[in-house]
């Protein structure tokens, strides 16, 4: 079967459950911790998948990295994590966070954006970029901003929101402008 299908179906089956409690917010924000500690401890997943390694111990390390120990106990997730102790799906347990994720984004109309630049750009300046990207996304959408610096770019910034991307860096004119010649000669 689909190694993608397994995990949205999970996340699926977990949102309508989450959503039914109205707890489905709170799952959101153990999901993205959990996906940051994956992210950020790359041995986080080699444990996750060691067969060698017992249930209980996979359980507790991933809930200290979704941060459920910090925040007490959460029925929801923990029914949903002895679910997957039970079918054996706990090494899914990274594809299943950000299949939820995506989920949860699309049915509260909530956008991830990113703004990388050459340079920091001063607050009265990512302010603008954060409403004219709402002005994009229309009313009723909620943005997940987050920017960061790359001074590969050269001059300029990117927007990213979710697939779609506007490159305004000197080192996207760059390349276009390299593209060009060498199709000129």
């Amino acid at each position: 079967m689909n190694e993608g299908l397994i995990p949205r179906r999970y996340a699926k089956a977990l949102l309508a459950f989450a959503s039914d409690r109205k707890a489905d917010a709170k799952v959101y924000a153990l999901m993205q911790q959990l996906t940051r500690s994956f992210e950020t401890q790359p041995a986080l997943q080699q444990a996750v998948t060691n067969p060698f390694v017992s249930a209980a111990d996979k359980t507790a390390l991933i809930a200290t990295a979704s941060g459920l120990g910090q925040d007490g106990n959460h029925d929801v997730f923990d029914d949903f994590l002895r679910l997957l102790v039970n079918r054996r799906r706990v090494d899914q347990i990274r594809a299943i966070a950000l299949a939820y994720i995506d989920l949860y984004r699309q049915k509260n109309n909530i956008y991830n954006v990113k703004v990388t630049s050459a340079a920091p750009l001063e607050p009265a300046e990512l302010e603008r970029l954060r409403n004219l990207v709402m002005r994009h996304l229309g009313p009723g959408s909620t943005l997940e901003f987050s920017d960061e610096v790359d001074p590969s770019l050269i001059g300029g910034f990117t927007i990213s929101v979710g697939n779609e991307r506007l490159d305004a860096s000197i080192a996207n004119d760059l390349k276009q402008l390299r593209h060009r010649l060498l199709s000129h000669s």
